[in-house]
């Protein structure tokens, strides 16, 4: 077993993390293709314009289950060419309710390696998206004990994590991001001049996929979320 790490700041993304998220997403967009039924586009074809889609929304609205729906309404007009009627757009919303309101699944092991990790380091949570929707998850998690601050923030970027570590007063190079998703735990930490630990989840939402360096020696990469024990 690799020898455990002196005490340390350790970051914490939420979603799809501490808990599963994108999966819910991923269920409702496969209902949402089979709805559609278009005439002559096959699923992976209408995936890539909904995933255009949700690129341009996020960078213009953000996150969340609400700019989720605005994407997949702009979608169905896109590809039947017209507006989505009132109805169709009922439908939609009827579709994605059980993104409203879910309770929270935590992963497994996460509480019990949280409770370990905080007798022996500072932890933070830092999670990006619509406020309210995040707040939500947050207070129902039941994990926030743990943490000396939770933040939401609406992007996770290098300048985030120069933020956190300004905000919190520790040293970037002496601290870790813990995270499933390369482009916004991963990457911009590391450019910010922090640690990190890879997590994959493969629910992870596409657009956050990025290649990660193989070589980056300051980069841990772990099975699953209790091995984080192994090293902290």
């Amino acid at each position: 077993m690799p020898s455990r790490r002196d005490a340390a700041v350790l970051v914490f993304d939420a979603d799809d993390t501490l808990w599963e998220n994108n999966v819910l997403f991923e269920r409702v967009i496969d209902d949402f293709l089979t709805w559609l039924d278009h005439p002559t586009l096959d699923r992976a074809r209408i995936r890539a314009v909904l995933d255009d889609i949700e690129r341009a929304n996020a960078v213009a609205h953000g996150y969340g289950s609400k700019v989720f729906l605005r994407s997949l309404g702009e979608c169905l007009e896109k590809l039947r060419e017209r507006p989505a009627t009132a109805r169709e757009r009922a439908e939609i919303e009827q579709l994605a309710a059980a993104l409203v309101g879910h309770q929270v699944e935590l992963m497994p092991g996460v509480a019990e390696t949280l409770d370990d990790l905080a007798g022996r380091h500072e932890l933070l949570l830092l999670t990006k998206g619509e406020r309210e929707e995040q707040q939500r998850k947050l207070d129902a998690c039941g994990l926030l004990h743990h943490f000396r601050a939770a933040h939401i923030v609406p992007e996770k970027d290098a300048d985030t994590y120069r933020w956190l570590a300004r905000e919190h007063a520790f040293d970037p190079a002496a601290s870790w991001m813990i995270g499933n998703s390369p482009r916004s735990d991963i990457l911009p930490a590391r450019a910010a001049g922090m640690n990190a630990v890879f997590i994959p989840n493969e629910n992870t939402w596409v657009l956050e996929h990025d290649e990660l360096d193989p070589s980056d020696q300051r980069v841990i990469r772990l099975a699953a979320f209790p091995d984080l024990v192994q090293h902290f």
